[in-house]
């Protein structure tokens, strides 16, 4: 099976609720992708695993995102960067890629305000692609995968925005 996060269905449990309520952070897209990939290729527990993020890696991703299609999300705390994630965006659907988090929750506010923004846009899914506990508590369902390839092939049926996602803005409400 494949995880696939619908962006309607992102869950926020009280505790979460409180820290999107309460904390001061800013979130930002493609504002920087660099050190969000550099991020995810060095967290401490991929480090004793070794990272599958290979410099070659990054730099492929690194191309994608000068020409439009991989996409990074940033969340600051008091200007520091606590948590990100990036992907690749294609037709109506993203592809999660890797994520960190310096601080409890970054990334999760990540990945809620992505989910938030693809909704708003019209994305059908976020491919997440390996089951985790983690993810499945946030609102991600494990797909048989020809139901994944059908809904794949129906995202992929859009052009798509291809370019920058600087300008998109996200702000926590509660709904």
């Amino acid at each position: 099976p494949r995880l696939v996060l619908y962006p309607d269905r992102f869950r926020v449990n009280r505790s979460f609720r409180r820290v999107l309520r309460n904390r001061e952070y800013t979130v930002r897209f493609d504002h920087d992708f660099p050190a969000v990939i550099a991020a995810c290729a060095s967290m401490p527990q991929r480090q004793e695993r070794g990272t599958w993020l290979t410099a070659e890696m990054q730099e492929a991703y690194t191309e994608l995102h000068r020409r439009g299609f991989a996409h990074s999300v940033e969340v600051y705390e008091e200007g520091t960067l606590i948590g990100g994630l990036y992907g690749i965006a294609m037709g109506r659907a993203f592809f999660g890629e890797s994520m960190f988090s310096r601080r409890r929750d970054g990334s999760k506010i990540a990945l809620k305000a992505l989910s938030d923004v693809l909704r708003g846009k019209g994305y059908d899914f976020i491919d997440c692609q390996v089951v985790s506990d983690h993810l499945v508590r946030l609102g991600a369902v494990a797909v048989p995968r020809t139901r994944f390839l059908k809904e794949l092939e129906s995202a992929l049926q859009s052009s798509g925005e291809v370019g920058s996602w600087s300008n998109y803005r996200w702000e926590y409400r509660n709904d």
